[in-house]
């Protein structure tokens, strides 16, 4: 098993996919000669030729029509952002268009927009957003944001295969910050099932994204405090595994829901409100949130810390309900 970073687990991915499969094609801002902003496509020109890794003009919403009509027609195109904040240059294609085709004609529509997402990296407003819950609002999308190179690359091979228009979010924060020991070959993640990263007794961490690794880093932290924190990793919003948010909520009684995006309408507040609707007898305290306030992402260093969830705000928030 070779040792990858998430970034390159992202590439491996799609480089698999592309050679098992001459359907799927990348189209996005500079990933041909160039190789992509962050380097993902590199060395994917030279391999398979300009008719499948295509330079396209900095117009997204033209980007998301080409890929609809592609799909339409039978291949399974992927679509690079350079950032996942200009995704809503082309929302009108993807909601009203890719969303719906298959609803109303009928027909299949395979193709996955994948970019970096996130905060972290001080990129400001502009390249640092969490756009998650404008996508898992929209029925016909599927929305997936791992957290480990292995799930990355399993995923992004899954989101390739599947027949649904695929929102990929990937984790700019954690492209090289995260290695990990990655299967070779085959190796497909299926959509819709959350992972208990950490198995424990007290309460329950439920999380998605680089907040996974921030919610296990205060795990580690409690655990010298004698507080047994499980972690759960959703791995895909849409489909959403609500067994196992609610089997993790049945075996603690206490729950922290956090995610880096704007606390407001965030995601966390399905899954709040899904384990109150169908666990609620099996609490032991109330359902506690831990995200980012509702304003923009600073640019300032020191003010984008203050902005983020990590693991200290995370532990801090598990103390407060372990004592309840």
């Amino acid at each position: 098993m070779p040792v990858m970073t998430y970034l390159e687990a992202i590439s491996a991915a799609m480089r698999e996919e592309m050679r098992r499969d001459v359907r799927v094609f990348i189209m996005g801002e500079d990933v041909a000669e160039y190789g992509g902003a962050f380097k993902v496509t590199k060395g994917f020109l030279d391999e398979f030729g300009p008719e499948r890794v295509i330079n396209m003009p900095i117009a997204e919403s033209g980007m998301v029509g080409a890929a609809v009509g592609a799909a339409a027609m039978g291949q399974r195109p992927i679509v690079e952002m350079q950032f996942m904040d200009f995704v809503a240059c082309g929302f009108d294609q993807i909601v009203n268009m890719a969303a719906k085709f298959h609803y109303r004609l009928n027909i299949p529509l395979p193709m996955v927009i994948r970019g970096p997402s996130g905060g972290g990296v001080h990129g400001g407003p502009f390249h640092s957003q969490n756009p998650e819950a404008w996508f898992a609002h929209v029925p016909g999308l599927k929305v997936v944001a791992p957290s480990t190179p292995s799930d990355a690359k399993g995923l992004l091979k899954a989101a390739i295969r599947d027949d649904n228009p695929v929102i990929y979010l990937e984790h700019k924060w954690l492209y090289r910050r995260l290695t990990e020991n990655v299967l070779d070959g085959d190796d497909v993640v299926p959509l819709g099932k959350a992972s208990v990263r950490r198995e424990g007794r007290d309460l329950s961490i439920i999380t998605y994204s680089a907040t996974v690794q921030h919610a296990l880093e205060a795990a580690t932290i409690l655990e010298a405090e004698n507080i047994d924190a499980e972690v759960v990793d959703l791995r895909t919003l849409v489909p959403l595994d609500v067994e196992t948010i609610l089997a993790s909520a049945r075996k603690t009684g206490k729950i922290i829901v956090a995610h880096e995006a704007t606390r407001t309408a965030g995601f966390g507040g399905e899954i709040v409100a899904q384990i109150a609707e169908q666990a609620f007898e099996y609490l032991d305290g109330p359902i506690v949130r831990v995200a980012a306030p509702d304003t923009p992402v600073p640019y300032s260093a020191p003010l984008e810390e203050f902005f983020l969830p990590n693991a200290q705000k995370i532990a801090d928030a598990a103390r407060k309900l372990a004592k309840y």
